[in-house]
């Protein structure tokens, strides 16, 4: 008999590990899967309790049977609709579809750690209704922290909740900045791979089509993001997302280029050390740390071989032929409701890129013009940082419809 089994026998506490039951939103893009694919790895500690997704029918159907959530939600009612034409489980309650839908998963009573992986805006109230309600947070989705990081941030402090970066850059910073205090901590550095255009002038830019930006070097991510990475956004999103995750000023966050995508983030302490965090490059590294943190878990991954890695270079920033990276320190040194309409405008940007309906090169200018249209005032509300979302919006699509007209 073994040792666990004798001591239970005894009427002692079981030493099997505790369960973490989690909820997932966005669970049908690529952070959703690979957080499945850890889920699949660790049986006997994750429990998923509630999965949200979009309009991916067909696969959420499979997941839904395959996870047995207790709540589910999807986009639209027509996408529930059509899960339900699929068929599948009829245990699973269905906590409704959008904002509401998002919110129901992310509070439901049972669940301890929610993983934010949908794209966009959508899921804001959703996080905040899972810190009220003393979820741990796992923050895969920059807009929610660049739209409403002193909101988040705050709220988080009030209830006790712990906010746990998964995007690889700021995962490794938290990883480097484990056991150490703020006064230890001189500068923060992102690393970036630079994108499927690195080294290209700005006139080489013009002409890129769509189908040239979604072809990034190293990571498979959704659409939206991999033009982000594209254009350096994702990288300037990540500045003002490291603001509200570690307390650092934009002066004190620097990005550097580095291709390879091994070093995923370093430190800079006072003394002039350097901490940095390497690793594979795979998604399922970072998302198992926020679900298994503090403790460490084996990974079913193979480690990373240096030798193999070779070396290992870093650039400085274009920042003239990628001026996105630029506007994002101006949002932040700005604060206030900037970074909203920095965030906004971006997203109404690249969709308009995605549809053929302006160049590349307009992505960056509508979101300049639009930022220089706005006034920045103070967002202390949801309700708040909504209007100047809409505002945002409204601004740039007016924008785009500008620059069609003089084509």
């Amino acid at each position: 008999m073994s040792e666990v089994r004798r001591l239970e026998a005894r009427g002692a506490p079981s030493l099997q590990p505790p369960v973490k039951r989690i909820t997932i939103l966005g669970s049908t893009g690529s952070i959703g899967q690979s957080a499945l694919a850890v889920v699949d790895a660790h049986r006997d500690r994750l429990e998923v309790v509630g999965l949200a997704a979009g309009e991916n029918a067909d696969l959420f159907a499979a997941q839904v049977e395959q996870y047995r959530p207790r709540v589910a939600a999807m986009a639209t009612g027509a996408a529930i609709d059509r899960l339900k034409q699929i068929g599948g489980p009829a245990d699973v309650v269905f906590g409704g579809t959008g904002r509401d839908g998002l919110v129901a998963v992310a509070s439901h009573p049972d669940v301890d750690l929610v993983l934010c992986a949908s794209s966009g805006t959508e899921a804001l109230e959703a996080v905040l209704a899972a810190i009220a309600s003393g979820k741990t947070i796992a923050l895969a989705n920059k807009e929610v922290l660049v739209m409403a990081g002193g909101i988040v941030t705050e709220a988080a402090a009030r209830h006790g909740v712990v906010i746990l970066p998964v995007d690889s850059e700021h995962n490794a910073i938290h990883q480097c900045l484990h056991g150490r205090t703020r006064a230890e901590i001189a500068r923060l550095v992102l690393t970036a791979s630079g994108g499927p255009f690195r080294g290209r002038s700005a006139s080489d830019l013009v002409g890129v089509t769509a189908e040239d930006a979604l072809k990034h070097p190293t990571w498979r991510m959704g659409r939206k993001i991999t033009i982000d990475s594209a254009t350096l956004m994702n990288k300037g999103l990540e500045v003002i997302e490291a603001h509200w995750l570690f307390g650092a000023r934009a002066d004190q966050i620097d990005v550097v280029i580095h291709p390879q995508s091994i070093v995923h983030s370093m430190v800079e302490l006072t003394d002039g050390s350097l901490i940095a965090q390497l690793g594979v490059t795979d998604m399922r590294l970072p998302i198992q740390y926020a679900f298994s943190y503090p403790e460490r878990w084996r990974a079913p991954l193979p480690t990373l071989d240096l030798t193999a890695a070779g070396r290992l270079e870093f650039e400085t920033p274009d920042t003239r032929a990628f001026p996105c990276l630029r506007l994002a320190y101006r949002a932040l040194e700005a604060a206030r409701s900037l970074p909203v309409v920095l965030n906004a405008a971006n997203e109404v940007a690249v969709a308009r890129f995605l549809e053929g309906r302006i160049g590349f090169t307009a992505i960056p200018l509508v979101i300049e013009r639009t930022m220089a249209a706005y006034r920045p005032g103070a967002v202390a509300t949801l309700a708040e940082v909504r209007a100047v979302d809409r505002w945002a919006r409204e601004r740039a699509e007016e924008t785009v419809d500008e620059l069609q007209s003089k084509v």
